[in-house]
């Protein structure tokens, strides 16, 4: 009978290292999987051209005429303001 255990238990263990081989196995394909996918993402990132980066610029000169334009209305404004005021004093002397 312990022959017969032995056999049984070494066809046990075959098995068992059958076993774990697959997982090694489905792990190392997915790790490769895994590192191609990183690699081409990396290459994709890097040959991507940065749009963003020209928006940015275009809306930064957007707000830099802006901020030119804003001393100049604010100096209409306030001669406008003088204007009316003078207009009134003019009504009220006569």
């Amino acid at each position: 009978m312990t022959r017969i255990d032995e056999l049984v238990a070494a066809l046990q263990r075959k098995e068992d290292e059958k076993h774990k081989n697959t997982i090694l196995w489905a792990l190392a394909i997915l790790g490769a999987v895994a590192a191609v996918a990183g690699i081409a993402y990396a290459v994709y990132r890097y040959m991507t051209p940065d749009y963003l980066e020209d928006f940015d610029d275009d809306f930064d000169d957007e707000e830099e005429e802006e901020e030119k334009e804003a001393p100049a209305k604010e100096e209409k404004e306030e001669k406008a303001e003088e204007k009316e005021e003078a207009a009134e004093d003019t009504s009220e002397e006569e």
